[in-house]
């Protein structure tokens, strides 16, 4: 049960400064590929639910239809987004705001919590790398068969194991890339054209972008993605404090490490409960060991976990030696109980009250938004003029913006003078106004001469919604209007 390079999947590069071999295998060990070893537990089956449940919202959710319109579309030709029963606006830019603010401050409540859990189960780029070991496994076997594949000549078998990897590998790329679109165009239209080969030229761009970053991500950089592309990995330590649960190994227990049988008892030969077979580095996706200490390499997937378990179920040694725990809890002995205990504490705190706060006020303008806005435009040509029938009249552009789903019929009226009129350019003072539409209205304002006192007089434009079987609604919004 020695620690071998083969079995560690990486090789210790030496550190000497300026020694070339050194570079060069420090570098070497950057392109080394790593073959996880699959692994049965509790944590291995919660990754596999995780993969399963965000695939089906990611692949299935563009194909939900909401008033005989795709559920979920960010059209941005149109520059409206979509979301079931909610039509946002670029006027709706605090929403996109507070979504994004909430997800931050979630994943720093999360991390000092749990440490990296997004990353081990939820994080894209784990899910697809996880995907992609899959097909692997099934065309070219488990790790050690991948091993022997890699290092043996080119053969038929091989050449066609490799084809039929590849091939599933194109097929989720092409499939995740075209639904990554379909969420910025309708997807059934989407799917049509790249049946019929129809697609225009920026479509074809995205289609194959985001196909051959899924490939090449998912595929062939992997966990180097983790390790030197994300910046979360960087700066999760000053999230991580000595009480977040991370996946720890004890060194208390553990140490000294090394094979014995196992009718031996370990305190009797001075060793500790680590066999030191490695397993917990042959399932690590990022090839660390995690015996070395929490690491910024770690996604915190607890794949070491289970193989550990296994491992220490075999020796008749109790579980643990590898746990989701935190360090102070390590470092003083402290129960289950105690640990969790700790995780209450003022960062924790201060991360969730915020998180509240901005999720209530998320939630208030949502239940308070207003299903249709005007904004009132003076037209700068002519600020007034005097027309037949001796009227003074001003002109103003009407921007009326219909959020909601529904026709509205809407009724103008103008408050502030005396004999003030309104009315459109054919003369009316009803408008209509289709389901999430944005119109512009040009309104005439009239007054009769000699009815205000020359300069400017505030005005108020007044439009009520009918409300289409709803809620009636009534729009106001202050403008000026000019005698002169």
């Amino acid at each position: 049960m020695n620690t071998t390079e083969e079995s560690s999947g990486r090789r210790a590069a030496p550190r000497a400064a300026g020694n070339d071999e050194g570079l060069e295998q420090a570098l070497y060990e950057v392109r080394r590929k790593i073959h996880p070893r699959s692994v049965s537990g509790v944590f291995a089956r919660w990754r596999v639910v995780l993969v399963l449940l965000t695939q089906a919202i990611f692949y299935g959710l563009p194909w939900l239809t909401w008033n005989d319109r795709q559920a979920v579309l960010f059209d941005l030709g149109a520059r409206k987004f979509y979301l079931f029963g909610m039509v946002l606006w670029p006027q709706d830019i605090i929403y996109l705001t507070l979504l994004l603010i909430l997800s931050a401050l979630a994943l720093f409540l999360f991390t000092a919590v749990a440490g990296r859990l997004f990353c081990g189960y939820a994080c894209p780029q784990t899910v697809y790398t996880e995907i992609f070991m899959w097909i692997e496994r099934l065309a070219e076997g488990d790790r050690f068969a991948r091993i022997r594949l890699e290092a043996a000549p080119w053969t038929f078998d091989k050449i066609r194991r490799k084809a039929v990897k590849h091939a599933l590998w194109l097929v989720v790329a092409v499939w995740t890339g075209l639904t990554f679109i379909g969420y910025f165009s309708p997807i059934r239209e989407l799917a049509g054209q790249v049946w019929q080969g129809d697609l225009g030229p920026w479509q074809w761009f995205w289609l194959v972008f985001y196909s051959f970053a899924t490939w090449g991500n998912a595929g062939f950089m992997r966990e180097q993605v983790c390790r030197y592309m994300c910046p979360y990995a960087r700066f999760q330590s000053v999230m991580v404090d000595p009480d977040t649960y991370v996946v720890t190994y004890d060194g208390g227990r553990g140490e000294p490490r090394g094979s014995r049988s196992r009718k031996t008892d370990p305190r009797s030969v001075g060793l500790g409960d680590c066999v030191n077979c490695s397993i917990c580095v042959q399932v690590c996706p990022t090839g660390i060991d995690i015996r070395d200490g929490l690491q910024y390499e770690c996604i915190g997937c607890g794949l070491c976990i289970d193989a550990c378990d296994q491992v220490m179920d075999k020796m008749q040694y109790p579980r643990g030696l590898i746990r989701y725990t935190s360090e102070r809890a390590i470092e003083l002995r402290l129960t289950p109980s105690q640990a969790r205990r700790r995780l209450v504490r003022p960062r924790v705190l201060i991360y969730s009250a915020i998180w509240l706060a901005l999720a209530a006020a998320f939630v208030g303008l949502l239940a308070t938004r207003e299903p249709l806005r005007m904004d009132v435009i003076r037209d700068r040509s002519v600020l007034a003029r005097e027309v037949e029938g001796g009227m003074i009249e001003n002109v103003y552009q009407l921007q009326l913006m219909n959020v909601t789903e529904q026709a509205q019929h809407l009724r103008l009226d103008v408050q502030g003078l005396p004999e003030l009129r309104a009315q459109g350019l054919d003369g009316s003072v009803g408008i209509e106004l289709a389901p999430a539409s944005n119109r512009l209205v040009p309104i005439r304002v009239s007054l009769p001469v000699g009815q205000a006192q020359p300069g400017t007089h505030r005005i108020e434009f007044v439009v009520h919604a009918d409300g289409n079987g709803g809620k009636p609604t009534v729009l106001q919004e202050k403008s000026s209007f000019i005698v002169p």
